[in-house]
């Protein structure tokens, strides 16, 4: 080989050598970015009511059944309470909320957050995330900061509220999502409670200046409105929360695209909680009645939210996980009569209720080049182990003392066959709890049922009556719905649950 020959073969080689370490750059520069995270969290939605997970849904819902088949559906998913303040609290803070507080934020209710408290947003933040809350809040402000000394109120229990005169409502309100780790906030922080207007960061948009008079707006679908009084802007219109709040998130993830500055946007949907008011568009796209139709309206919203990741080019770097804060309302009984759509389906139990269809709820993760499309996982997971999760997404080391029940879902992500948690508690009211221990389910309440029972559908569903024990023990693997108590006939299975229940609810769960 001549000279000229060998010293084409060394420049050859090394051009290639450096082509290859170009690539291992930008693959190792790929792996390394931060990831987006966009949360969606619905309300009061049934694990039946997604199409791909139940074969009878009377509910097209095309986005979010897409959304699964890209990315893993966990099909033994759950929120830590049957109702929302709750619920939403563990995902924020990978800590059960039965351990400070039980219940829900009422109107003009205090943060639920100890100033302490280490938030997923706050984590963001630490990390040099961007991050914004758009949708419900429910988790409280501090009011009081801007109530007038004189303020009346008028009316009892719950038709006891505040007139507009009663708030400054020039002044900034203190101790809502600014100060908990979110750089920005819209949305109207509850549909159904007052102030009935848009909040943008930590004021109203527009002064209120009138009390919430449902007789103003457009007839109500379904139900009822359950709108507790209080002040209102005279030109709101709850019909237009979903387009609005779906239109700033779009702008939201659009605009994080001529930036390189990650972003964490928890987007929280009012539906299809009640009041269940579809917009007009959709009426009649579902077979389930105006709240099919809403949960279609809901789909949609993630549709574009989607979308917009699509367009922007920011959807292979972005973490996306849906899932809902508890099961459906009690409407849902007279809907399976109607209808015969069983939003929990295939189990028993609504909103509030310790039985799993009150928070056994959908949950989809997609995150690219980490979940297997269309993969399923059937291992037991909590939306508390969310936190875990993201934190390891970051390589971000948790501060001894928070998240204290989140354990992370990385290794599910990776091999949806992975082992997780044994055990998992669920609890809506003081004193009552439900445990998971594998395929077991032991009710250590009189009975799972906080709603109450709807005779008509235990009936139709083949559900026994109450056998009056002192406790309720199910086993999943044979009875996911519920209906077989056996607790009499495993007296040491009920023992062994009810000390490893104690033992969670006065330190951790077990390694």
């Amino acid at each position: 080989m001549t000279c000229q020959m060998i010293m084409r073969v060394a420049l050859a080689a090394y051009a290639i050598a450096c082509l290859e370490a170009c690539v291992s750059v930008e693959a190792f520069a790929e792996e390394s970015a931060q990831p987006n995270v966009l949360i969606l969290y619905a309300d009061d939605l049934g694990f039946g009511d997604l199409n791909i997970q139940n074969a009878d849904s009377k509910i097209p819902t095309p986005n979010l059944d897409q959304l699964a088949r890209e990315g893993m559906r966990f099909t033994d998913g759950h929120s830590s309470s049957g109702i929302c303040t709750p619920s939403r609290y563990a995902l924020l803070t990978g800590r059960h909320h039965w351990r400070e507080f039980h219940g829900i934020v009422n109107a003009f209710g205090e943060s639920v957050f100890a100033d302490e408290q280490l938030t997923m947003a706050e984590m963001f933040q630490q990390q040099g995330y961007r991050t914004a809350a758009i949708g419900k809040w429910h988790l409280g402000w501090d009011w009081d900061a801007i109530k007038k000394p004189d303020a009346k109120t008028f009316g009892e229990g719950k038709k006891k509220g505040y007139g507009p005169d009663a708030f400054d409502w020039s002044k900034s309100i203190p101790d809502g999502p600014l100060d908990h780790g979110f750089d920005s906030y819209f949305g109207d922080t509850v549909i159904n409670f007052p102030p009935y207007c848009w909040i943008e960061n930590d004021r109203v948009v527009k002064a209120p200046d009138t009390i919430m008079d449902t007789a103003k707006w457009k007839p109500i679908k379904e139900g009822n409105w359950e709108c507790r009084p209080g002040p209102m802007t005279s030109d709101w219109d709850p019909y237009q929360n979903i387009p609005t709040t779906t239109r700033r998130g779009v702008e939201f993830i659009t605009s994080q695209a001529e930036t390189d500055q990650p972003f964490f946007l928890y987007f929280a949907f009012p539906s299809p909680h009640a009041p269940i008011i579809p917009n007009d568009e959709f009426d009649g796209r579902s077979g389930a009645g105006p709240y099919g139709d809403f949960v279609c309206e809901t789909d949609d919203a993630c549709g574009q939210l989607l979308r917009a990741l699509d367009r922007s080019g920011q959807r292979d770097n972005t973490i996306v996980i849906f899932t809902a804060d508890n099961g459906p309302e009690r409407y849902a009984y007279a809907r399976d009569e109607k209808f015969d759509h069983w939003s929990s389906q295939p189990f028993r139990g609504l909103k509030r209720d310790l039985y799993e269809g009150g928070h056994h709820v959908p949950f989809l993760i997609r995150w690219p080049g980490v979940t297997e499309q269309g993969s399923v996982c059937d291992a037991l997971v909590s939306q508390v182990d969310l936190y875990a999760t993201l934190a390891e997404a970051l390589s971000f080391q948790v501060p001894e003392g928070q998240a204290h029940d989140s354990k992370s879902l990385m290794p599910l992500l990776k091999n949806a066959k992975q082992k997780h948690r044994q055990s998992l508690v669920q609890n809506t009211r003081q004193g009552e709890y439900a445990l998971r221990d594998g395929d077991w389910l032991l009710v250590d309440a009189k009975s799972g049922y906080v709603s109450g029972r709807d005779k008509a559908w235990e009936a139709k569903r083949q559900v026994p009556s109450d056998d009056k024990q002192p406790h309720e023990l199910y086993d999943l693997s044979v009875d996911i719905g519920q209906r077989d108590n056996v607790a009499a006939e495993y007296p040491e299975k009920v023992a062994s649950m009810k000390q490893l229940l104690t033992r969670i609810r006065e330190d951790a769960y077990p390694e």
